[in-house]
């Protein structure tokens, strides 16, 4: 659900959603693979290396990969989705095979921001964004998805009235918002067992502060 979250967020902020240094480990797709082409002096040269483009959020890293025994798998990696956890110069990403890999980011390039979330087009996106995410995070059945999916859509057109409103200051947006998540949730939750409740209401609290600490940074930016 971080995915979702960070982009209901920066929507209603107006800030960029942190891509760089989160702590956590995101989703990029490989989208090209070359072998390395070694400068002179360059230690390695011996070595079969690859220079590897991962695309997470609206960021290329390029990093140089060097496969563990002279393996050559990489080379058919592209189109795959891993995850990353992005360092300040390196990218690293587990392996079943090769456990944690470390590599040295050799550039990166900035895409033009897209906006996660179009509420004035899309508001069916929201929608499915929070099923997906509610169903992999609390492991909801079937017949769980089918009764709660009417409630995710009356909030799925509750919170695009309140999001695409750029006169109304951002922290009232989010108050707004966050009204209507909470009573989604209360009509959700004869529906949910006593575990997903839980989990659920403590996501919740941490999402509360986070929105207290995401008001702070925007009102005192450094």
């Amino acid at each position: 659900m971080r995915f979702l979250w960070l982009a209901i967020l920066s929507f209603l902020i107006g800030t960029a959603a942190p891509c760089q240094n989160s702590g956590q480990y995101e989703r990029g797709t490989v989208i090209a693979v070359a072998r390395h082409e070694s400068s002179p002096g360059e230690n390695g040269r011996e070595v079969v290396r690859y220079d590897v483009s991962v695309k997470i959020r609206n960021t290329i890293y390029v990093v140089l990969y060097t496969p563990p025994n002279g393996a050559n798998s990489v080379e058919y990696s592209a189109g795959i989705d891993f995850l990353f956890l992005v360092g300040e110069t390196t990218l690293t990403f587990n392996s079943k095979l090769s456990g944690t890999t470390e590599m040295p980011i050799l550039r990166t390039e900035s895409l033009a921001q897209q906006p996660v979330l179009d509420w004035s087009k899309a508001p069916g996106q929201y929608f499915a964004m929070k099923m997906e995410n509610l169903s992999q995070t609390l492991g909801l059945s079937v017949d769980q998805q089918t009764r709660i999916k009417p409630i995710l859509e009356q909030e799925a057109a509750e919170a695009g009235q309140v999001c695409f409103t750029p006169t109304v200051p951002p922290k009232e947006r989010l108050n707004r918002w966050d009204k209507v998540v909470r009573a989604s949730d209360a009509k959700m939750k004869p529906f949910l067992s006593q575990t997903q409740w839980e989990k659920l209401h403590e996501i919740r609290k941490q999402q509360k502060q986070e929105i207290k600490e995401l008001i702070a940074k925007n009102n005192n930016p450094t």
